[in-house]
């Protein structure tokens, strides 16, 4: 039995936050029900699923692009950065690695072993892919709540940084904080000329 790491992300769409990526081995003597896209997962089914994930998979490993990587680099290659620091974190090498969506970071020099595949719609075809889905949308709702304490009045506990009419709102009457993605329209179009 071979390996397979399943591999996706949390937070392209959001105009504040890091992008998280997870990578998840999981256990085939160890099942885990209920394994689905997280974004179709209530947050309370979410949070179960992420303690057995963490539980009982082979290995696992969360990472994140900042937001100063995400500025600088664009969205898509912040989240493949984020993907491969994942994969590098595994605590078990992978011989297979599955992508959720289309596109997959630069691995040859660092798995040139690995078969590397994509996956559209993967986060809820594949178990592993479906885990990795959960881990980084918990890891970053975390993360958005802890941000909500440090930047307050912007709602990031509601809406965990996704341009919703009510943070966008927030952002008119307080001006983007540290946190917020200045490459990303909504927020461009208020920083100073």
């Amino acid at each position: 039995m071979h390996p397979m790491a399943g591999v996706d992300e949390a937070g392209r769409g959001p105009l504040a936050g890091p992008v998280v990526a997870a990578a998840v081995i999981l256990d085939p003597a160890r099942p885990i029900a209920g394994l689905r896209d997280s974004k179709r997962l209530r947050p309370e089914v979410r949070f179960e699923l992420e303690v057995l994930i963490r539980r009982d998979a082979l290995a696992w490993a969360v990472a994140e692009a900042d937001v100063e990587e995400i500025d600088r680099l664009n969205i898509l290659q912040a989240t493949l950065l984020a993907m491969r620091r994942a994969l590098l974190m595994l605590q078990l090498r992978p011989r297979r690695i599955m992508i959720d969506g289309n596109k997959a970071p630069q691995l040859a020099d660092v798995f040139a072993e690995c078969m590397v595949e994509t996956l559209v719609g993967g986060d809820d075809l594949e178990p592993a892919i479906s885990a990795a889905s959960i881990l980084a949308k918990t890891h970053r709702d975390r993360l958005m709540c802890d941000f909500d304490g440090c930047y307050p009045g912007y709602g990031l506990q509601q809406h965990f940084g996704y341009p919703t009419p009510g943070h966008l709102a927030a952002l008119q009457r307080l001006g983007p904080s540290p946190i917020h993605r200045r490459s990303f329209a909504p927020v461009k179009l208020l920083l100073p000329l």
